[in-house]
């Protein structure tokens, strides 16, 4: 029996027929006052008690409303409800047979939520939920109500891990709603794109060149960074981060930093603005010239090293470059790594300014004695020098002058008369020799040195015991249109005019080859010009047997060769 019906026995039982009557009448009005409630109905109520099974609400009608205990439980298993607290319930149904309303909390609560889903999704409203689970195509959201958010929309950008959106609280638009499949499907791009265009706005209105704003480092690229400015990007060149040199601008920024920009460029009809990151300090280079004067000696580290020098940063933003030539005064250097390395500190001399180009050339050298001074002061031209073969090549000797400086021997200052095809010819590494230096050119670093005049002079010997008229023996060594070239002493050649030589007719080289040995007359001699004039002509040239026997006499006069190194090993 409910509260009101005791009450009602109770007076009965205390009260005149009077009274009794007057009771009847007041119940009626009661009864009038009730309130007339319809079963599907949200109505409001107040809990008047709770048991371990219910909660028993009173909602203004004959009888209390009973409602499971599980319906007022949060997720920690605690009750969120206490006698006296009023609380919106469902009327389910309005007399059960025990006599009570049968009421539900979670499904008014399910109502109101629907409602306020469909009134957002009219009014064009936004709404708040929470990602629950990762579903096939996209997410589910609680939104008091289970909705489904597409992956499609669930940014701007295709999102490549929705997982990482599960247990944020978002907000969305209802895009579509049907309420008796329980259908509700959401859109964050849609909040997401209303609010882009709406921060594109306001940047768009304080946009102004030169001006400083903070921005979010959205993304990196190997030319440069772009950086959110609130709805619009702009681009920050890899040249305008940094006064000094910057490989990447990963160096220096990562993705979701918050950088302060100033606007170097903005172009409102496309949208586009160009960003300084250096700008915010002072430009170095406006006093590279009183820091840095031509003369002055400087202290920098290597920060790069290119065919042909290295670079070398003198402060933040000022960079030097030391050419190979200013490198060394006696090296001749083809790779700087070979010299220098990344990361060294140095001392150098500033060479050359160039505040237009922004160019400071240095030298490492010039820091150093110039051993070339040196050499010419304790060295002219004339002087003979004793020194060791340190390198053979092609086309010459290098013999040591002093530990810093070679000088170099031509195979045409190695011998009197001799044709010297190869400097092994005449000397080998190590061989110490002495040497008369008959050129120094300081600017290229080049000494020129002659042997021939402390070696036997060939010319000298072969016109001392031949004459005129005198028959020699040689091997040819050239043929050309006009004679022969023949080796008749020691390297020493005599030509043999064609007019001088009986043959058929014809090219001459189908009847003389190189290597051919001959017997020539000393037709002339000219001792200044050290050429000699030959004939052929009726002398009697040698036998098969005499070509063996000088053949072999060839063979046990030459020497072996030795080993030879590059001119590169020099170095």
């Amino acid at each position: 029996m409910s509260l009101v019906g005791k009450q009602r026995a109770e007076f009965e039982e205390e009260t005149s027929a009077e009274d009794q009557r007057a009771y009847e009448q007041f119940i009626g009005l009661y009864d009038q006052s009730m309130r007339n409630l319809a079963e599907g109905e949200i109505v409001r109520g107040r809990v008047v008690a709770i048991t371990n099974n219910s909660v028993v609400v009173d909602v203004g009608y004959k009888s209390e409303g009973l409602i499971p205990t599980a319906e007022f439980v949060n997720e920690d298993g605690k009750s969120t409800v206490a006698v006296g607290d009023d609380v919106e319930v469902l009327l389910e149904k309005t007399e059960d047979v025990e006599g009570h309303i049968l009421l539900s909390y979670a499904k008014a609560a399910r109502m109101r939520v629907w409602t306020d889903v469909e009134n957002s999704f009219k009014e064009g409203r936004i709404i708040k939920g929470r990602v629950i689970d990762r579903i096939k195509g996209g997410l589910t959201v609680d939104v008091g109500v289970r909705a489904f958010l597409p992956g499609s929309l669930a940014d701007i950008k295709p999102v490549k891990n929705l997982e990482s959106l599960r247990g944020r609280e978002l907000e969305f638009k209802v895009i579509s709603l049907d309420r008796r499949r329980n259908n509700i499907v959401l859109s964050r791009k849609a909040v997401l794109e209303k609010e882009y265009e709406r921060r594109k706005g306001e940047t768009l209105e304080r946009l102004r060149e030169g001006e400083r704003l903070k921005g979010v480092v959205k993304n990196i690229t190997d030319y440069g960074v772009f950086v959110d400015l609130g709805g619009i990007d702009g681009l920050l060149h890899i040249t305008d981060i940094s006064w000094g040199r910057v490989n990447h601008p990963s160096e220096h920024f990562n993705v979701g930093d918050e950088i302060e920009v100033i606007v170097l460029k903005f172009d409102r009809d496309s949208e586009r603005v160009s960003l300084g990151y250096k700008q915010r300090g002072e430009d170095p280079w406006i006093l590279v010239d009183k820091k840095y004067p031509v003369g002055a000696r400087v202290h920098g580290k290597v920060v790069s090293l290119v065919d042909y020098g290295a670079f070398i940063e003198l402060e933040e933003g000022v960079e030097g470059l030391v050419h190979v030539s200013e490198m060394s005064w006696t090296k001749k250097v083809v790779s700087p790594a070979k010299l220098l390395s990344v990361g060294q500190e140095l001392d150098a001399n500033v060479t050359e300014l160039d505040l237009n180009q922004r160019r400071i050339s240095l030298s490492l050298r010039q820091i150093e004695r110039n051993p070339w001074e040196e050499l010419s002061h304790h060295f002219p031209v004339g002087s003979i020098i004793e020194g060791r073969v340190r390198n053979l090549t092609e086309f010459g000797a290098f013999v040591e002058i002093t530990e810093e400086i070679d000088g170099l021997v031509h195979v045409s200052d190695m011998s009197w008369t001799k044709r010297i095809k190869h400097p092994s010819e005449v000397l080998k590494k190590g061989d110490t020799v002495r040497a008369r230096i008959t050129n120094i050119d300081a600017d290229s670093q080049r000494v020129s040195l002659s042997i021939k005049e402390f070696l036997p002079n060939e010319w000298q010997e072969f016109v001392e015991n031949n004459r005129v008229g005198d028959v020699v023996t040689g091997r040819v060594v050239n043929v050309t249109d006009f004679g022969l070239f023949i080796d008749i002493f020691d390297g020493l050649e005599g030509l043999a005019h064609i007019s001088e030589i009986d043959f058929p007719g014809g090219k001459l080289e189908n009847h003389h080859q190189v290597g051919k040995w001959v017997r020539a007359r000393i037709l002339r001699i000219e001792q200044d010009d050290k050429k000699v004039g030959l004939t052929l002509r009726g002398v009697t040239q040698p036998t098969e047997e005499e070509v063996v026997e000088l053949e072999a006499a060839t063979v046990r006069a030459v020497p072996p060769v030795e080993s030879v190194e590059s001119e590169d090993d020099r170095v």
